[in-house]
């Protein structure tokens, strides 16, 4: 059964994720050091979208893609990630795809390598 609201099955919003704000502190010589603090806990659907391969460094890793709903709530921006147990996602874009505030979409990158990062 679907939620009428948004056709997405009821129980497709399952998982569950921590919203990371950034926090940035001086580092006493004049740059920054950033952390990322426990937000807001949210349910939200992921699905993969396609992994991708690309060379970092000059060491070839795959990229894993993926798309994640969540229901209209706190402001979601790109300097922020999300973290699902131990694994932790860079937001790329985040929005309302209709405009009507019952969703918001999110394209992630999978930060791998940076599981349990703090």
């Amino acid at each position: 059964m679907a939620d009428p609201s948004t056709g997405v099955p009821i129980g497709a919003r399952r998982r569950r994720f921590v919203l990371e704000r950034p926090l940035e502190e001086p580092d006493g010589f004049g740059g920054v050091v950033r952390r990322y603090v426990a937000g807001p806990l949210l349910w939200g659907a992921i699905e993969p979208l396609r992994p991708v391969a690309r060379t970092r460094f000059g060491w070839a890793e795959a990229v894993a893609t993926h798309r994640i709903r969540f229901r209209f709530g706190p402001e979601i921006t790109p300097a922020m990630r999300l973290a699902s147990g131990p694994r932790r996602f860079a937001i790329q874009s985040a929005g309302d795809p209709d405009g009507r505030r019952r969703e918001v979409v999110c394209q992630v990158e999978e930060l791998v390598g940076e599981a349990g990062a703090a």
